[in-house]
């Protein structure tokens, strides 16, 4: 079972898996596309972004690695759905709405994801996503639609003044993509 909420961006959903834990461990069902299909639907249904919601599928699962103090992002592109998770570690995601003709565009959010909390989160296109990686390592675990695309891809420089972005670290460790940044 999954609980699902709304964060304070439009179209923008916390989900909680349910895990199972007893003496030997911990089972967490990560995904479930007939379940998440509902859930994401249902919480979406007065948003501008149900009818793609209601269809999603995703197609390319990616991990990504880090270590303290790496931020990675702030990407996005037009086109694609994000699903984030934390399998180890904790990371710091900046979720921003890069969408010019939104109301909230520039508006951004910060969530906190481990691999303790199990907390995930739904992107919709036209945001950006970034995290800075907060433990001595992290595995950032991402489901997508459609497949990845390197030529349709933003980059927004983790600390771009028009967005006031607030992160908790003052010199990161960046690749010469997200230190200089690029917008389509």
């Amino acid at each position: 079972m999954i609980k699902v909420s709304k964060a304070k961006l439009e179209g923008v959903l916390l989900i909680k898996p349910a895990p199972f834990e007893d003496f030997r461990g911990e089972y967490v069902e990560t995904f479930n596309e007939k379940i998440y299909s509902e859930e994401i639907a249902n919480n979406l249904k007065e948003s501008i972004y149900y009818k793609e919601a209601s269809s999603l599928h995703f197609v390319e699962d990616d991990i990504s690695t880090g270590s303290k103090g790496v931020i990675k992002g702030i990407h996005g592109d037009a086109k694609t759905w994000k699903l984030v998770q934390c399998l180890f570690g904790k990371f710091y995601l900046i979720v921003l709405n890069y969408n010019p003709k939104s109301k909230d565009y520039g508006k951004w959010e910060a969530f906190t994801l481990s691999d303790k909390n199990r907390l995930q989160v739904l992107i919709p296109p036209m945001y950006g996503n970034g995290h800075l990686v907060l433990s001595e390592y992290d595995i950032y675990h991402y489901k997508q639609t459609p497949y990845y695309d390197p030529d349709n891809q933003f980059t927004i420089k983790w600390n771009d003044p028009r967005f006031k972005i607030w992160w908790p670290i003052k010199n990161p460790v960046l690749s010469l993509r997200d230190e200089t940044g690029r917008a389509q």
